[in-house]
């Protein structure tokens, strides 16, 4: 409002403008004087003597000078307050003030924005008039001028203002004329809030134009870009390359703060580069003598901690228990989240920041305290004193919180805490919010109050019962906010994270419902994001999956080739082949081959994983995955990776050497995991389930005795399997002589020995049969159906190969009613291990 009135009184009080031009230096002593500072005090001292001659352009000069020897100092040693309180800064301001009429339009920009920079309050009335100013001229301004004022903007917060918005307007009205990826980047970030889909994708196009014309040691342009990409919340795939082969060019130049900006846009786009890591690896540990002061190492450990091998790690952890207690508030908190990504255990170090963390807690906003609990839990963290307080405050900012995201986080959060004590006030504000929850919210929501309910936490009359119908109100805003859907990508984005009880339970159904409905707005965009989401459901929907199949086939060069995992995954995991599903495999196959090279090295794992799922083995991809060179890049890839992936990756790749050595041994790929699987073994017992035992005493009376049945074995590539058994040629069963490989069980375990002769098989005789018999629980098949998964049905096709007879036996045959006597156990047995149904 303030800035509409004093635009009104623009119109009526201000002459028309003329524009001051510059003299140029040397022509002008005072400009002379003022260039020839080396300090503020000298600058200071040359405004206070000349006021009277001071121009628009002395005045513009010196507030230039004050920034730019700020700029050049570290954070640490700039003394913009010292500036900002000068007699003489408030001289200029004034003067800057008066003199706005003869600014030109670059001049008025560079005023605006030295002073923001200079910390001058946006409500000062000389921020204020220049913000007026420029609105009046802003149809006038060059695209760089607007660029710079667009800044402005964003230093104030006015992310989503009118002014904003007319900035916008121009961008895509005059964007033929950007020619500097500096001056696009700078824009793109600034209307990244305001910008429609047509704007973006234009913004993109132009992007990729420029960053392919102009010079690539111009990284900030690049990381400006990945910063946009990171607002509008969209990963577009060949931008983020061009920007990471840049990043990747100025690597040397490329600092602590800069790298972890970067690499923490990436993990937000949920974009992984394995030659940046590498990179960012070694620039980071490069960096390390040189960074002593607190926040220099904070911003190191933040980017470097979760990269580094274990000397490394043990040498951060050791600076940051020398520096903890120095550490600002915001570097404490990027050093709890950092641990907690490396899963640290070092319990001097957990205990040292908690305590840091401890002091410091008044100082954190809600969502703060909300990551520092979630740290501290995932960290085990062991401070009775630390946790009643955050608990404190969790309930405290709970009782004034009105943003929906934010009460399902603080929600979430406290119900994480140990035996809290749930007042009326939390629900009053549950309910309060409902109504403008997404399916997100509403999911966190909905697992916090279950929990309270389960774990009996609600000590005072009445809680339970009031908990009990928000639940009820809860399920009613999730299915009537479905029923109302009519956007998929919008729908996608709030699913994208959802899983659990609640959703399988109340949602489920009516969200697939939902898709159908909307499944005409399918497009080579949506499809890897819905094929991940639908996948991780685990329920098979032929109709939507059919769809995703017809939908990559007629638009698969609209899909990036590192997106074809993911387009992949529902169909191979769940074991559905679509209608052409010859067609549609290898056009997929055939996308990403030209583009093997640029493949993280644990993307293509995975892929060529899937393949084998669905019995795939296109050569030139498995002779690239098993090659010394890939193998090579895969190990150094892998120290980078979080702990968890690390482990599936390695797990994928056996798998995947398995299945080759099995299904195509033409290829003369070599078994290399012996040893891999040995550790496995060694690492883990296998439990024998009461219902497991069940079928071994069923199997005993079939086959005339517990010696003619061995249970969990482990075949040749390490399958294993519950129970084994040998038909002679005339079916009738063998005994095992010597079981002594299998120790006795201790405690519910079997206990293994890790040798050779315990993987071995001897040699049958002439029509002997192996009995490879299975219990395939839930896990097993697809929620939805009886629908087998695709690695029990790979499981069952290598064994086949290995020359067993498989026998499955699944548990909703096993536990059904017809299944209820002994006498029919065995029936059910002896037709499927003598008859042959499989």
């Amino acid at each position: 409002m303030l800035l509409l009135k004093m635009l009104r009184l623009k119109h009526i009080c201000h002459p028309s403008m003329t524009f001051y031009h510059p003299p140029v230096m040397g022509c002008d002593s005072l400009l002379d004087q003022l260039g020839s500072c080396s300090s503020e005090d000298q600058i200071f001292d040359v405004v206070g003597k000349n006021k009277a001659k001071l121009s628009v352009t002395h005045v513009g000069h010196a507030i230039n000078l004050l920034w730019q020897f700020q700029k050049e100092r570290p954070q640490m040693l700039r003394t913009i307050d010292f500036i900002r309180k000068h007699p003489q800064f408030m001289v200029l301001r004034v003067l800057a003030e008066n003199k706005i009429d003869l600014m030109d339009n670059e001049t008025l920009v560079d005023m605006l924005y030295h002073a923001l920079r200079l910390n001058v309050e946006p409500h000062d009335s000389m921020v204020q008039q220049l913000m007026v100013e420029a609105w009046e001229r802003i149809e006038r301004f060059s695209m760089a001028t607007l660029s710079k004022f667009a800044v402005c903007l964003t230093d104030q917060h006015m992310y989503h203002s009118p002014l904003m918005g007319e900035i916008t307007d121009i961008v895509s009205r005059k964007m033929e004329s950007i020619q500097d990826a500096r001056i696009l980047s700078s824009l793109m970030l600034s209307i990244s809030g305001m910008i429609s889909a047509r704007l973006r994708n234009c913004l993109i196009e132009k992007a990729e134009f420029l960053l392919n014309t102009r010079d690539p040691s111009q990284f900030n342009n690049s990381r400006r870009i990945v910063q946009f990409l990171r607002n509008i919340k969209f990963s577009h795939r060949p931008l983020l390359e061009k920007c990471n082969k840049i990043f990747l060019q100025n690597i040397k130049s490329l600092d602590a703060d800069n790298i972890s900006i970067i690499l923490g846009m990436y993990q937000s786009l949920h974009f992984s580069n394995s030659d940046f890591r590498l990179a960012a690896k070694w620039r980071l540990t490069e960096l390390l003598d040189a960074h002593i002061d607190p926040a220099s190492f904070a911003r190191l450990f933040a980017a470097l901690g979760p990269l580094s091998g274990p000397v490394v790690r043990e040498r951060l952890e050791s600076d940051t228990l020398l520096m903890v207690e120095e550490f600002s508030p915001s570097q404490t908190l990027a050093v709890i989240e950092t641990m907690e990504e490396m899963e640290c255990r070092n319990i001097q170090l957990i205990q040292k920041v908690a305590s840091t963390l401890y002091k410091q807690l008044d100082l954190y906003k809600p969502v703060d305290i909300a990551r520092i609990t979630q740290a501290l839990l995932s960290l085990r963290c062991q401070n009775p004193e630390l946790c009643a307080e955050l608990r404190r405050l969790l309930v405290s900012y709970l009782h004034r919180s009105v943003v929906p995201c934010e009460v399902s986080m603080l929600t979430r959060v406290l119900s994480l805490l140990p035996s809290p004590r749930i007042d009326h006030l939390i629900p009053a504000r549950i309910g309060a919010v409902l109504p403008q929850c997404n399916l997100s919210d509403l999911n966190a929501l909905a697992i916090a109050i279950t929990k309270w309910v389960r774990n009996g936490s609600s000590y005072q009359p009445g809680t339970a019962e009031m908990h009990m119908k928000l639940l009820q109100r809860l399920n009613k805003c999730g299915l009537e906010r479905l029923q109302k859907a009519d956007h998929m990508d919008l729908l996608i984005e709030e699913l994208k994270y959802i899983s659990g009880e609640w959703f399988e339970e109340i949602l489920a159904e009516e969200t697939m419902a939902t898709f159908e409905r909307l499944i005409d707005q399918m497009t080579g965009s949506n499809v890897p994001e819905f094929a991940l989401f639908l996948t991780k459901t685990n329920c098979l929907h032929t109709g939507l999956l059919d769809q995703i199949a017809s939908v990559t086939l007629q638009h698969i060069s609209k899909i990036h080739y590192s997106a074809i995992y993911a387009t992949l995954l529902p169909f191979t995991i769940l074991n559905y082949e679509p209608p052409q599903a010859e067609e549609f495999f290898e056009s997929c196959i055939q996308h990403i081959r030209p583009h093997l090279n640029l493949c993280d090295p644990h993307l293509l794992v995975l892929f060529g994983y899937l393949l084998a799922l669905a019995g795939y083995f296109p050569e030139d991809i498995i002779k690239t995955i098993f090659s010394v060179d890939f193998l090579a890049k895969l190990d150094s890839q892998l120290d980078t990776l979080p702990d968890a992936l690390n482990m599936r990756i390695r797990l994928r790749l056996m798998e995947l050497n398995r299945a080759v050595c099995l299904e195509c041994p033409e290829f003369q790929t070599p078994w290399f995991h012996d040893r891999y699987c040995q550790q496995l073994l060694n690492k883990g017992n296998v439990s024998v389930s009461p219902l497991q035992q069940q079928i071994q005493e069923i199997l005993g009376q079939l086959l005339g005795g517990s010696i003619y049945a061995k249970a969990s074995v482990f075949t040749p590539y390490y399958y294993f399997i519950d129970f084994q058994c040998i038909l002679d040629k005339h079916q009738k069963p063998l005994p095992y002589v010597d079981q002594s490989t299998m120790l006795l069980p201790k405690n519910g375990k079997m206990l293994w020995e890790p040798d050779n002769e315990f993987i071995g098989e001897k040699q049958l005789l002439p029509g002997e049969q192996r009995i490879a018999i299975d219990f395939l629980d839930s896990k097993a098949f697809c929620k939805n159906s009886h629908h087998i998964r695709g690695e029990t049905a790979m499981k069952k096709r290598h064994l086949e190969i290995l020359g067993y007879h498989v026998v499955q036996i699944p548990h909703f045959e096993w536990n059904s009613m017809e299944l209820s006597t002994k006498d029919a156990w065995v029936e059910y047995l002896k037709q499927k291990i003598f008859i042959g149904e499989s």
